[in-house]
């Protein structure tokens, strides 16, 4: 399953174009999934394979958890969804969309 997070600064200033915070964030992520960081300027957007079976909701928590760090609590997810891959099948037997 591949999920898309989507977070913005907490006070909604603009942010320059540096992906230092994307990286830190990808940094405190689960080491076991695998991650990708697709938009670095203004919203950080980061898409994640979990290892094993998971919902978004569950993703949704361990990164919640993850922003109460004071390395990047000034983020917050905005955004938290499932994408559609290639192997349906895949989708499909990890709980498809949430």
């Amino acid at each position: 399953m591949l999920i898309q997070l989507t977070m913005r600064k907490v006070d909604g200033l603009p942010v320059p174009g540096s992906p230092v915070d994307g990286i830190r964030i990808m940094a405190l992520l689960p080491s076991r999934w695998h991650k990708d960081l697709t938009q670095a300027t203004g919203d950080i957007v980061i898409r994640v394979r979990p290892d094993r079976p998971t919902t978004s909701a569950q993703v949704r928590d361990v990164v919640a958890e993850i922003l109460t760090n004071p390395e990047v609590d000034r983020w917050e997810l905005v955004h938290c969804r499932t994408l559609l891959t290639r192997n349906h099948e895949e989708d499909a037997t990890e709980g498809g969309p949430q």
